[in-house]
């Protein structure tokens, strides 16, 4: 039998100020072809290249990757502001209408990070652009150097920084076997209103708002803001979500 398909939203950039191309974080790509022994396949984000009823035909499952841009601000009622760019309009138009199709046809769905805040935005919740301005948060953003610039190893940047609180007995708890985990942290936005149709069962020491699901899904639609993709080949958190998620896309493609 085929492996299952995994559909990994692409992002758009300009490569050299020149060239609009569709891009999607290696990592994402590894951790479906390591631990779900899927095949990762890249899809636009974009609404004029990529059409939803298509991609659900050939996909088992899709990840709603991590990525630079926010959420664009109109997408929940607040004006955009030029400090909280880069945005990615096209990704929006189709991420959004999609978590909607997944729900509703019950295929597995995934988001990390950027994806994570779609889901929350889909479901009717709303997004703050920098968490760490909030009274009593921390800085969720990756470790930089005393000069400003982004820490140079990767080891540090996506290390563990910060516990979560899981509900008991809740989903996340059930995968996981624990109602305490600790994770990395690499996001200025974040969660400021829950949708109507999203249960929170993940929170950081702050109250920042880290795992959810969407409550009336027909199948698995989780969402974690950290960057769960890193290294699910070793750590046993990031693994077990994605073991989890592969169990549901093998489940949903032998359904079909």
């Amino acid at each position: 039998m085929a492996r299952p398909v995994i559909g990994i939203i692409g992002n758009n950039y300009h490569l050299e100020n020149r060239f609009s191309v569709q891009l999607a974080g290696e990592n994402n790509l590894q951790a479906v072809a390591d631990v779900l022994d899927a095949l990762p396949l890249i899809f636009a984000g974009d609404p004029q290249i990529t059409k939803l009823s298509d991609l659900l035909e050939v996909v088992d499952g899709v990840l709603l990757t991590g990525a630079r841009a926010n959420v664009h601000p109109s997408r929940f009622g607040v004006a955009a502001h030029p400090s909280h760019e880069p945005y990615d309009e096209r990704r929006d138009a189709l991420a959004l209408p999609l978590i909607d199709a997944c729900v509703e046809r019950g295929v597995p769905l995934f988001g990390i990070c950027r994806g994570f805040q779609e889901m929350n935005v889909a479901g009717g919740g709303s997004l703050h652009p920098e968490i760490r301005d909030l009274p009593g948060r921390m800085n969720h953003r990756m470790p930089r150097l005393e000069t400003g610039e982004i820490h140079p190893d990767p080891a540090v940047v996506f290390a563990d920084r910060h516990d979560v609180q899981l509900t008991p007995d809740g989903v996340f708890a059930r995968i996981l076997g624990s109602d305490l985990i600790r994770v990395n942290s690499l996001h200025g936005q974040g969660v400021l209103e829950i949708g109507d149709r999203i249960v929170a069962e993940g929170v950081a020491e702050d109250g920042t708002i880290e795992a959810i699901r969407v409550k009336d899904a027909a199948g698995f639609a989780l969402g974690v803001q950290w960057h769960a993709e890193y290294d699910p080949q070793d750590n046993p958190v990031n693994r077990a979500l994605f073991e989890a998620f592969g169990e549901a896309v093998r489940a949903h493609k032998a359904s079909r």
